[in-house]
């Protein structure tokens, strides 16, 4: 992943889950368009995806540790 000064870690996380994982595992679909959503509760940053052609849904999620 290059380093973009102008986002954040997380900004550029999703970013590249939306270049990377395009491809559903369950049907094979590649969403050219689609993108990840995120949310977060302060002690966690959960990305997830649901495919439009089968619906299934993809997520990763990310412990926040505070120093």
């Amino acid at each position: 992943m290059a380093s973009d000064g102008t986002r954040s870690p997380l900004e550029r996380l999703r970013a590249y889950y939306d270049h990377e994982e395009r491809t559903c595992p369950a049907c094979g679909y590649e969403d050219e368009e689609g993108v990840w959503e995120s949310e977060t509760n302060g002690r966690q940053v959960h990305y997830y995806h649901e495919c439009p052609r089968c619906g299934a849904v993809r997520d990763h999620t990310l412990d926040v540790l505070a120093e």
